[in-house]
This record gives structure tokens, sequence and C-alpha cells, in this order.
């Protein structure tokens, strides 16, 4: 470190100067960011590139807009570099196509070099007549579109799965178990103290079964390895769920997810979908 840095930073720093109120915190990370990117561009250059976006609502129910580009350096390795997350008002394809425009104004950058685009299927990306990759095209011919490979393989495998009987049923039945066993906070406190009782070498953390998303279908690759490593603590709340509950509706659910998870079928299909995904 810099000796004159490091006379005025961390401990040696003065009790008005520490550097950690939250608006500093993120002037400092602004600066970072703004640090990447110029990096980003400079690799960049004059060149020519592609657009990867989409857009999700975050956790505050915001909709955001990330913005990827994808190009070639002077080396030839293909680079994917994320460059802004965008909140926008609206996902119709005229206000994405706004956001867009205004981030490329603010980098410098034109639609102009774009030579390609890359969305998921929805209608306001991949609308023939409306879509945001038909704005772009208007403007510029060259800017191809393609489908997104990841969104297009989650498409056949959500269609693959939904079409055999049972693994539909494996993926309901394991809908059903994430409901029943964080229905309460009561619940997941019995799984967390299984898991302490169960898990007790150093290192090992707390987990709780992941919700799979119907969108996203990592997601219940996510749930499935969740659910391997706690099966044993999952049966130990099911079966307190049988013996305590005061409803006799709760008490049957438990009681015949029970008899599915302790199937050979269940097993079977939970390993073999693991190894799938």
């Amino acid at each position: 470190m810099n000796e004159a840095i490091g006379k005025v930073i961390l401990g040696n720093a003065p009790g008005n100067n520490q550097m950690t109120a939250p608006s500093i915190q993120k002037d400092i990370c602004n600066c970072f960011a703004e640090e990447v990117l110029k990096k980003i561009f400079e690799e960049l250059g004059d060149d020519v590139f592609s657009i990867l976006v989409d857009e999700s609502r975050d956790i505050s129910k915001k909709e955001q807009m990330a913005v990827v580009l994808r190009y070639v350096d002077k080396l030839g390795f293909v680079k994917e570099r994320f460059i802004g997350l965008v909140h926008v008002k609206e996902t119709t394809a005229l206000s994405l196509k706004s956001a867009i425009d205004e981030l490329f104004a603010h980098y410098n950058l034109s639609l102009g070099r774009v030579r390609g685009q890359g969305y998921d299927g929805a209608s306001n990306m991949y609308g023939e007549f409306n879509g945001l990759k038909t704005l772009i095209l208007k403007e510029n011919s060259s800017a191809y579109f393609v489908h997104c490979f990841a969104h297009q393989l989650q498409l056949v495998v959500v269609a693959l799965a939904n079409k055999h009987l049972e693994i539909c049923k494996f993926f309901e039945e394991i809908s059903k178990l994430t409901n029943v066993v964080g229905a309460s906070c009561k619940r997941i406190d019995l799984l967390r103290e299984s898991q302490r009782e169960r898990l007790q070498e150093p290192g090992n953390q707390e987990m709780s079964i992941a919700r799979a998303g119907d969108t996203r279908w990592s997601s219940h690759d996510k749930t499935l390895l969740r659910l391997l490593t706690l099966y044993p603590c999952v049966l130990d709340v099911l079966e307190y769920i049988e013996t305590s509950a005061w409803d006799d509706i709760h008490k049957a659910q438990a009681y015949g997810l029970q008899l599915y998870v302790k199937s050979y079928k269940f097993v079977f299909y939970l390993h073999l979908m693991k190894y799938i995904l």
C-alpha cells in the first residue's frame, strides 16, 4: 500500500472522515463502475458489437432492464460485458428502445455499430411488427436477431417435462412440498433445527428449500440440489406436521407427501432430473 495513502485511511482516518456513510459508499461504487466501463469501451474501441437485453422485476417491484455488449477483442476472443441496469417504467418495446437509446447516448455508442440482437421470446422483444428487435432493425438492417439459445433450451425442457406425466407429477409434488415445509416460520425453524442436529461439521451453512420459478428452469436445479441435501430434514418436518398439526387436512397432506417422498419412484426421478439438469 502507498505509505502516503495508508496514513489517512482505515484506522488512521480522522473521526469525521471515515468514508462509511451510505451516500459516500455509493459514490465509491459508482466510481469503480465508471472505471470498469471506461476499460470496456477502450477495449471495444470503434468496433462493431451485439447487444443482449433482458428485463425483469426486482424485489422492490421495479422493472429493470439489463444490457450486455458482446464483441470480439483485438486478440480474437469473444467477450460479453455488462454495461448497465436501467429502470424502465413500462416494458413495452417503445419504452425499452427509448431506454437503450438513452444508455447508448450516455456512453457515446451508436445503433449503427450493432450487428446482432439477442433477447428471449417475449412478444415485446420478439414481435414481428412492434417488437424491440423490429424497431432496431428499422434503424439498422444489419442488427440481426438471434433468439437466446438458453431461453430456447429452457422452453424445450419445460415442454418435454410437461409431456411426461410422471415427471410433471414429480415437479407438482415438489411444489406442494416446498409450500408445506415453508408454510410458516415454525416449520422453517424446525427445518433449521433438524439441519443443526444432522450437520454438525464445521463450515456447513443453513439452507432452505428453494422455490422453483415458472420462467427460470435453472431454479428447478437449485430446488433439486437443496432437496437432496435436506432430504432427511424435510422428512423430519413432514413427520412433525403429521403428528402435531391441529388441522386434519394438513395431517393428511403431510402423510401423503411422506409416502411419495419415501417412494423409490420419487428418489429415482430426483436423481434423474438432477443428472439431466
